[in-house]
């Protein structure tokens, strides 16, 4: 059953990077038609129109991901990761350091192109933005989901448990570590991306935000990990919908416009989603009878099976 949920995954995926890519191949109409500064939309929607045919590949990606994932085999993904870095290292360097750097257009938050002065808040959330999502990589690979499925499918409910606690304190320290070297950085991290003294200043200060983010978001990222682990898909989707559009979303606009703390607002707000997430998928894992849901795997993972002699009749 593991190949036929893989294919159909494709499937569905395929189809809806189909809108999506309709929707990046018009992006710059899009932000200008929102209010956006032009010359910030005309370069994202440039930015977009390069990055369509990766939606395709991308989302095939992520079904040959989980499908390995899921049979506890990452020694293909370990090479490819490998393989696929210094690509991306080589390709950077002919194409930033051989004058040809105009192709690489970095992305924009939205609500930051309506505040004063966007082409310094972009800039600030742009280089935020791919600082914390380079960082991400680490607790993201620490989130546990296989480990807990693959024990709640053995009938392992204690072991599992350990796994979302070893996660859990893994992750803890390397949010602590991080935010540590990015607050003692936050004066010369700027520099790699800027050498305006106005942005590099800027990030300095938004580094105290991206730190307590990363810290939160990491112990989020295990949460989230274990919901999905435990099969609670649906639960964690909702979480996750209301956190950002109902917590993170308006707190942030109130802040950046109404109070105009501006970029620091919008940031902000993301750290207020970040932490309702992992407040109520705390609650909901406090709440887990594990006994109960590793019967549950159990029963799924047996229903599932393919008798021998219907294979061998067949």
């Amino acid at each position: 059953m593991l190949g036929v949920h893989k294919q159909r995954a494709m499937v569905v995926l395929l189809l809806v990077s189909i809108p999506v890519a309709f929707i990046w191949n018009n992006t710059g109409h899009i932000l200008a038609s929102l209010g956006q500064d032009p010359e910030i939309s005309a370069e994202a929607g440039l930015y977009a129109h390069f990055m369509i045919p990766s939606i395709f590949a991308f989302a095939l990606l992520q079904c040959h991901i989980r499908f390995l994932q899921a049979q506890n085999n990452v020694v293909p993904m370990m090479i490819t990761t490998g393989f696929t870095t210094l690509l991306h290292t080589l390709t950077c360097w002919m194409l930033v350091f051989n004058q040809l750097g105009n192709m690489v257009i970095r992305m924009m938050v939205l609500l930051s192109g309506l505040l004063p002065n966007p082409k310094l808040e972009t800039s600030v959330l742009s280089i935020s933005l791919n600082t914390y999502t380079v960082l991400y990589m680490i607790p993201l690979g620490l989130s546990g989901a296989t480990r807990v499925s693959n024990e709640l499918g053995a009938g392992r409910p204690q072991a599992a448990l350990l796994a979302v606690y070893v996660a859990l304190f893994m992750v803890a320290i390397e949010g602590i570590l991080v935010a540590t070297a990015l607050i003692l950085g936050r004066n010369f991290w700027g520099y790699s991306y800027s050498s305006e003294e106005k942005v590099v200043n800027y990030v300095g200060e938004m580094m105290f935000l991206l730190a307590g983010s990363h810290f939160i978001d990491g112990i989020q990222s295990v949460l989230s990990g274990v919901v999905r682990g435990s099969g609670k898909q649906k639960i964690g989707a909702l979480v996750n919908l209301g956190a950002y559009y109902l917590a993170g979303i308006p707190s942030g606009a109130l802040l950046a416009f109404v109070y105009h703390i501006g970029g620091k607002g919008l940031w902000t707000g993301i750290i207020v989603s970040l932490f309702m997430q992992a407040l109520f998928l705390a609650i909901i894992i406090l709440c887990t009878n594990w006994e109960k849901e590793a019967k549950k795997a159990t029963d799924r993972v047996y229903d599932s099976m393919v008798p021998v002699n219907a294979i061998s009749s067949s």
